[in-house]
Parts: C-alpha cells; structure tokens; sequence
C-alpha cells in the first residue's frame, strides 16, 4: 500500500507545471503561448529570459527530489525511492492538470539523481553543461546525459534498482526528445 501511496503522491507532485505557474504568476507569460510551446526550463529562457529558465529548472528538480524523498519516508526502501522519483518524472512528462502534456523531464530526472547518486549527477550534469556550452543545443546535452546515466550507474556499482531507474528515466527523456533529435539530424534544432 505505501508503494502505490508513493507512486500517486509523486505522479500528482510531478504534475504540478512549475513552467506554467511561475511564468504566468512572475513573468504574466503563458510558456504553452510561445517558443516551442513547453512548460520546461529551456523554453523559459528562451521566451522569458535566464531568471525564468534557472527558476523553472530549479522547481522541477525539486519535483523529482520530492518524489524520492517521499518513497525514503514511506517504506523508505531503494526500490520505493525510485518509484517516487519515477512517477515524478512521469507526473511531469505527463501532467494530470495539463491533460498528460508537460515537460521533457530532463531536470525532474537531474533532481532524483542528486539524492540517489550524487557522483553521477556530478558527472552527467557537467557533460551536459559542456556540451550546451560549446554547441548551444540544450537537447544535444540533454540526450547525451541521459545515454551516459544508466552507464555510469553501472560503473559506479548501484544497486540493480537504480540502474534499473536509470534506463527507464533515460529512456523516457529520449523519446520525449525524438522531434529535437529529428531536428539536429536535419540541422534545424534551435540553439539556445
């Protein structure tokens, strides 16, 4: 029972469209009016400048947080904290306020590695800052970081539950990137 009281209290917190919130009530934007039409972070710097976009990143981080923190609390198991990271990312991606369209969940996922394996999100997050920096494509970085966690995961020696977590988070943030992916093999994806 407090496996699926984690799985619905992460997927709900998961929802909540921090990008929408905080644009309309800060910057009296609606993000899903604009750029690509995202809820997430690179939209919001993008369309709203890097304040909105560092904000936007830093409250779905915490989504993802809350998610694992949540499942530690509960059954406080390994298996429970990757539930309530997974749903969060899911909750995200899929939003029950925004009819089950949200965001790309790259920064909900950043968020639950950081509790669950700090040395990855080091590494993961510094590939991605290098490779944004020197291209200017956010999804290039994006994509890249998440082929590289499930693997680093597993050099690292994580239990099977996270390493499990991993390829399914990582999964889920390439697929949600399959038109950027489109785009940067056409060389039509928008630079940041």
């Amino acid at each position: 029972m407090d496996y699926i009281l984690v799985a619905v209290f992460s997927y709900i917190i998961g929802s909540i469209p921090s990008g929408l919130i905080l644009g309309r009530l800060f910057w009296h934007t609606d993000l899903r009016a604009h750029g690509s039409r995202n809820i997430g972070a690179t939209n919001a710097w993008r369309t709203l400048g890097k304040g909105a976009g560092i904000a936007v990143f830093i409250a779905d981080c915490i989504k993802g947080q809350a998610g694992v923190l949540l499942g530690l609390s509960l059954p406080g198991t390994p298996i429970a904290a990757v539930i309530g990271g997974l749903f969060a990312i899911i909750g995200h991606s899929f939003s029950l306020f925004l009819r089950f369209h949200g965001g790309k969940g790259v920064a909900t996922s950043l968020g639950v590695l950081t509790i669950l394996m700090g040395n990855v999100t080091f590494l993961v997050f510094a590939i991605w800052l290098i490779i944004v920096y020197k291209t200017r494509y956010v999804s290039l970085g994006s994509v890249t970081a998440a082929v590289l966690t499930p693997i680093l995961a597993a050099a690292f020696g994580y239990p099977m539950e996270y390493i499990l977590f991993a390829m399914l988070a990582s999964t889920l943030v390439i697929l949600r990137h399959r038109e950027n992916i489109n785009r940067l093999i056409r060389g039509t994806e928008n630079k940041i």
